[in-house]
C-alpha cells in the first residue's frame, strides 16, 4: 500500500535520480495525454510518452501500469522510470487508471487496455515499433498488466489482436485473487471486497493464475525475495502453473528485496536488472522451452 512512508522513499528516489542525471535532454517527454475521456461515474484517464529524441529507427515499447493496492498512486511518480528507459532506447508508456472505490478491477483492467490500444494507434509519432509492444508493472499494476496480457477478452473488447509482445512482472499482487480472497474471508467494507467484489466467480475470472495457456506472450518475472506473504504465495501459485507451459521461465527472486524497493531501484539509471529488461524488448524473444 502506498502510504506517508512509501511516498517520501519515491520523493526521495526521484530528487536522487534528478540530481545524477545529466543527460534527461536526450529523453522527449509528452504529459498528461488524454485516452480514455470521462464517463458519468468515472474521471478522464491520462498517459505520459517518454522517447528517445533521436531515434533512427522504430524502438521498442514498454506501457509501465504502475502499483497502489488497486487504490492509490499516480503516473507523475514514475518519471524517472520512464526517462530511464527512454535513455536506454525504449519509448515508455506510464498510464494512470481508475482507481478504487469508484473503480473494481474491471474497470481499471479495461481502461489499461484501452490506454495499450491508444499506444498501438499513437505511438509511431513518438518512434515506437508497435510489433515489440510489452506490458509492464508493478504490484497491482502488476496483476493488471498480466491479466489484460493474459486474457485477450479485454483487446477482443476493443476490436483488436491483443498487441502484447510479451510482459515484465515486477512483484506483482494478485495473480491468484482466487485462492488470497477465499482465505482472507474479508468483510464487505474491506478495499479488496470493494475492487474485487465479493464472488468467488469474479475472483477466478480477475487472476491472471487462470489464463496461463499455450502461446501466451513470453514474460519476465520478477519478484522480492522479502516481499509480501501474500505476494509470494501468489507468485509462486502462478509460478507453478506457469511451469506447465514453460519449464525454463524467466523468473528472478531478488534476495533481500521487499516490496517498494523492487520498483524504485529503476529509478536509478545503473540498476544491473535494466540490461536483462533492454535485452528482453529489443529481441522479441519467445519463451523459453
Amino acid at each position: 500500500m502506498i502510504n506517508k512512508l512509501t511516498t517520501l522513499l519515491f520523493r526521495f528516489a526521484a530528487l536522487t535520480c534528478w540530481a545524477f542525471s545529466i543527460t534527461s535532454c536526450a529523453v522527449r517527454k509528452t504529459a498528461d495525454l488524454t485516452y480514455q475521456s470521462a464517463t458519468k461515474n468515472l474521471p478522464e484517464q491520462q498517459l505520459d510518452v517518454y522517447a528517445p529524441r533521436k531515434v533512427k529507427s522504430p524502438r521498442p515499447v514498454l506501457v509501465f501500469i504502475h502499483g497502489g493496492n488497486w487504490n492509490s498512486g499516480k503516473k507523475s511518480q514514475y518519471w524517472p522510470m520512464g526517462r530511464n528507459f527512454a535513455r536506454k532506447g525504449i519509448v515508455t508508456v506510464i498510464i494512470d487508471y481508475p482507481l478504487s472505490p469508484a473503480a473494481n478491477y474491471d474497470d481499471m483492467a479495461k481502461a489499461s487496455a484501452k490506454a495499450v490500444q491508444w499506444t498501438v494507434e499513437n505511438i509511431g509519432k513518438y518512434g515506437g515499433d508497435t510489433s515489440r509492444l510489452y506490458l509492464s508493472g508493478h504490484s497491482a499494476g502488476g496483476h493488471l498488466a498480466a491479466l489484460i496480457g493474459l486474457d485477450d477478452g479485454y483487446f477482443k473488447a476493443l476490436s483488436m489482436k491483443n498487441p502484447a509482445a510479451g510482459l515484465v512482472l515486477i512483484d506483482a499482487a494478485g495473480l491468484d485473487m482466487y485462492n488470497y480472497l477465499l482465505e482472507k474471508k474479508y468483510d464487505t467494507d474491506n478495499t479488496y471486497i470493494k475492487t474485487f467484489t465479493n464472488d468467488p466467480k469474479v475472483w477466478k475470472k480477475a487472476s491472471p493464475r487462470y489464463f496461463l495457456r499455450e502461446n501466451m506472450p513470453p514474460m519476465l518475472i520478477y519478484r522480492g525475495g522479502e516481499t509480501y506473504e501474500s505476494i509470494e504465495k501468489s507468485t509462486e501459485a502462478f509460478m507453478a502453473d506457469y511451469r506447465k507451459f514453460v519449464p525454463n521461465p524467466r523468473y528472478k527472486v531478488l534476495e533481500g528485496k521487499k516490496h517498494v524497493p523492487m520498483i524504485v531501484q529503476f529509478f536509478f539509471p545503473w540498476n544491473r536488472h535494466f540490461p536483462e529488461i533492454v535485452k528482453f524488448v529489443e529481441r522479441g524473444e519467445k519463451e523459453q522451452e
